[in-house]
């Protein structure tokens, strides 16, 4: 997006074009703008020659009071423009120069004109999907998890009675501006501290800020306006999630951070209240978008708790939207330990009853995950999707291969929405 030249700046015309392209939408508004002063000037022009008339006549030749009324408005645009110098010109000038002004007005531009896209989990992967998105389009909408009862947001959740804040707040970091200390900030984790140690300054932000509004999705967003994020983030109920996994052997696991340490396989998710009901923000979101993101994150414990409250599959069923699902790079110890990519959509049909997805993304890069990791590489297979095309791509973080690369992925993404893979499906590589 950000072509440059040889002398690594971008050249007088790339920026020109940028500037061209970031006015598009503003330039109705400046030619109204343009022509309003021009019709106030024809007036102040008839005004005034009649008072010279009136009150001075034959002081100057017809055409120096001309001279003499424009010389008065040129001055005072001198002015003007050396005032606005002064107050601004150092802070956009004097560091990034002109073709960083150009780069942001059209990046803005281009984000602002992105895609509506929704996306639905939580955990980990929804922040790298969120970083890579953001990128793209300010126009996402970020439906949230809300089962987690483990760490400083089960904490939260038990003390003072407000929905999990961690998830959120990774999520509104990972839409928010590049590296800032505010962002840092909110990141810090005490280490120390009687009731302190553990948590997170932005999880007690989120918290005190639902008990000032009385309000959690009030909270998010007085969030949100700090670090000035790029889209919004929803959770999927206002309801206090508990979440159970009934496994294989009849065994019923309760708790969020406990499903990941039983030793069984899980037959079947469930949710407490079995009848909570989606926030309408979110319903609204889904039904408005232009494609829906499922994933990526722990199937049974960040996606499938989504699809479980009511209306929300419902309304990914009936939007017009694209609908893709992201499956997990690495199977997850506890959950998937042994799923294919096809495991992974079979068990969102059995849980939803039906077939929610158009576009199934999986990775097809091959990298050794190494012994910090119990689980292993997801295994392409394409039996059981019928009703879906399959896209493959290599989309392994190489730092931290059991994770999706956030550009990669936005990358692909994007292809999805701009059609550039076949309706058939791309080709899977032998090799994986």
């Amino acid at each position: 997006m950000r072509a440059r030249n040889g002398s690594g700046r971008a050249s007088g015309w790339q920026t020109f074009i940028k500037f061209a392209y970031a006015g598009l939408g503003v330039k109705r508004w400046i030619l109204l703008w343009s022509a309003g002063i021009g019709i106030i000037a024809i007036g102040l022009a008839f005004v005034s020659k009649n008072v010279f008339d009136i009150y001075l006549p034959n002081f100057l030749p017809w055409y120096l009071e001309g001279v003499l009324i424009g010389g008065v408005g040129v001055a005072a645009v001198v002015v003007s423009i050396f005032g606005l110098y002064r107050s601004v010109g150092h802070l956009v000038l004097a560091t990034s120069g002109i073709n960083s002004l150009a780069d942001t007005l059209y990046t803005r531009r281009y984000r602002a004109r992105g895609p509506r896209i929704v996306t639905i989990g939580g955990g980990t992967g929804m922040s790298v999907l969120l970083r890579g998105l953001k990128e793209h389009t300010d126009n996402i909408s970020a439906i949230v998890t809300v089962g987690d009862d483990g760490g400083s947001s089960g904490r939260l959740r038990e003390n003072f009675g407000v929905l999990p804040p961690g998830d959120f707040r990774n999520c509104l970091i990972a839409l928010s501006d590049d590296e800032t200390l505010v962002r840092d900030l909110f990141q810090y984790r005490f280490d120390r501290g009687e009731g302190l140690e553990g948590h997170s300054f932005g999880n007690l932000f989120i918290a005190a800020m639902t008990d000032i509004t009385g309000n959690f999705e009030a909270a998010l967003e007085e969030f949100s306006r700090v670090l000035a994020v790029h889209g919004r983030v929803i959770p999927a109920t206002n309801e206090s999630l508990h979440l159970s996994a009934k496994l294989f052997d009849g065994t019923v696991v309760d708790g969020e951070s406990n499903i990941g340490n039983n030793g069984g396989v899980i037959q079947e998710m469930m949710i407490r209240p079995h009848d909570a009901a989606a926030v309408p923000a979110a319903i609204e979101a889904i039904l408005d978008a232009e494609m829906i993101v499922i994933g990526p994150g722990s199937l049974y414990t960040s996606i499938l708790p989504n699809l479980l409250v009511k209306g929300i599959a419902e309304a990914v069923l009936n939007t017009e939207a694209q609908k893709l699902y992201i499956c997990n790079v690495a199977t997850e110890q506890g959950e998937t330990i042994s799923y294919t990519v096809a495991d992974h959509v079979t068990a969102l049909q059995k849980h939803t009853g039906r077939t929610l997805v158009d576009y199934v993304v999986a990775n097809s890069g091959i990298a050794e995950l190494g012994p910090p990791f119990k689980g292993r590489l997801v295994q392409l297979d394409g039996q059981g999707l019928d009703h879906a095309t399959l896209v493959t791509a290599d989309l392994i973080d190489s730092d931290f291969p059991v994770r999706h690369d956030s550009s990669k992925l936005a990358d692909c993404i994007l292809d999805v929405y701009h059609k550039k893979v076949p309706e058939a499906g791309l080709e899977v590589s032998p090799s994986a």
